[in-house]
């Protein structure tokens, strides 16, 4: 007896990205950044004031900022004003700068209780964590950006790696310092990033007069 050839039967799931807005997050400007770092100032929110004021010098990929040492950033019970920092994407070195105002937010960090020896900047709250973990990083960027209004959907961990290479590029359209500062090894990937169009090379090229 032939069995009929039935149709394929497949659960009705909502789209995974249905009400979502996807592709690159947008970088946060600079009143975005001043709104956010003084609500945490006010609230002495220095659990919070760190990390905000590092991931936005460091320029760093979420998942190599959750697991940024203390030796990373201090030396000789110092904060450094420039550090370096291995990519876990990449494996290679990139290096940044640490602005007075992020070593001044890590040294009160780092006279909290809970940095009382502990090997990482960002320490978990569970015993069997020895950092937080890039999902509890994006709900901490998520509730960054909802204080002061924004809409979360539009900005991840990654609006903090784009906010400062951004502006260094809307400021000086130099790509290769971009370049640098990401750790990016193809300038394509550095341009894709920015989301550089022509209109932008051709401004830069009419800024130049030869």
């Amino acid at each position: 007896m032939e069995t009929p050839n039935l149709p394929a039967i497949r659960a009705l799931r909502p789209a995974w990205n249905k009400g979502r807005i996807v592709g690159q997050k947008r970088p946060l400007k600079p009143k975005h950044v001043w709104a956010i770092r003084v609500r945490l100032e006010l609230a002495e929110n220095h659990r919070d004031l760190a990390p905000f004021n590092l991931a936005i010098d460091s320029k760093l990929r979420g998942c190599d900022l959750v697991k940024m040492k203390v030796v990373d950033v201090m030396a000789s019970g110092q904060i450094k004003e420039r550090a370096s920092v291995l990519q876990s994407k990449t494996q290679k070195p990139v290096r940044f700068e640490i602005s007075e105002g992020t070593r001044a937010s890590l040294e009160r960090w780092m006279r909290d209780p809970l940095m009382v020896g502990s090997e990482y900047l960002w320490p978990g709250r569970f015993h069997e964590r020895m950092h937080i973990s890039t999902r509890q990083y994006a709900r901490i960027v998520r509730d960054w950006v909802t204080s002061i209004g924004l809409e979360a959907s539009a900005y991840g961990t990654h609006s903090m790696r784009r906010t400062k290479v951004t502006q260094i590029y809307k400021k000086t359209g130099n790509l290769r310092a971009v370049q640098l500062l990401l750790g990016h090894t193809k300038m394509d990937s550095t341009v894709r990033y920015l989301g550089v169009e022509l209109e932008d090379a051709l401004a830069i090229a009419e800024a130049i007069e030869i």
